[in-house]
């Protein structure tokens, strides 16, 4: 195998994490926060390449420490999925909550509570690089499987903790990002139809935060507190 096709064996491979059934959620959930700024296209494609930026950093990370053999790859892999997974569900709902302005966070009123407002009304792509780290990070068993049975065995075998990590990344994000590219188009078209810009980006933060608390009230229910 060439180092051209290992590149494309990873890019398949986060391909595959991307359709797995348990990051069906988290992916409606992403789309939607993405999305949410859909009146500037610009913000839009800037966020999302943050989410995908913060899911490469996740996956090359993880490369390099278990590369590295500071860790064992199957105590990693289950400490995962049973502590990250389990906390997605309590920090989506508090997501959910700040985003439906539910729950109020006092910053004070100097320069740091300046600096995430204007964060916020640019785009969130602070929060866009740490919500694909979070993601990237919550693995279910299908996710996990692919990762650390199917990626890092070529990871090893090439010494590649960077490239291949990333190719893996991409395929993970790219059908997120190409989702919210079409809804963001779509709705940039309907909203200069309307001339109603200004208009959807409260309903498209409450509909994103509504997302969020549906998704993480499921994650908690299921994951977190094993009730299904």
């Amino acid at each position: 195998m060439s180092l051209l096709s290992a590149v494309g064996a990873a890019f398949w491979l986060g391909l595959l994490t991307a359709i797995s059934p348990c990051l069906l959620a988290t992916n409606v959930a992403a789309i939607s926060f993405l999305a949410r700024r859909a009146g500037k296209l610009h913000l839009v494609l800037l966020s999302s390449g943050c989410y995908i930026a913060g899911q490469a950093l996740a996956f090359v990370g993880l490369a390099m420490l278990i590369n590295q053999s500071l860790v064992s790859i199957p105590v990693l892999s289950h400490v995962l999925q049973k502590y990250m997974f389990r906390l997605l569900g309590p920090l989506l709902i508090l997501c959910a909550l700040l985003l439906l302005q539910w729950l109020s966070v006092q910053l004070g009123s100097g320069r740091i509570k300046g600096w995430v407002q204007q964060r916020a009304h640019q785009g969130g792509q602070v929060a866009a690089l740490a919500l694909g780290l979070v993601f990237a990070m919550s693995f279910c068993p299908t996710t996990a499987a692919l990762y650390f049975g199917g990626l890092m065995p070529l990871v090893v075998s090439w010494k590649s903790t960077v490239l291949l990590p990333a190719a893996y990344a991409f395929g993970v994000a790219l059908p997120v990002a190409l989702f919210t590219l079409l809804i963001a188009l779509f709705a940039q078209q309907v909203s200069r139809a309307f001339h109603q810009v200004g208009r959807m980006e409260p309903l498209a933060r409450q509909v994103t935060g509504g997302i969020f608390l549906v998704v993480g009230v499921y994650f908690t229910l299921r994951y977190t507190l094993a009730l299904f």
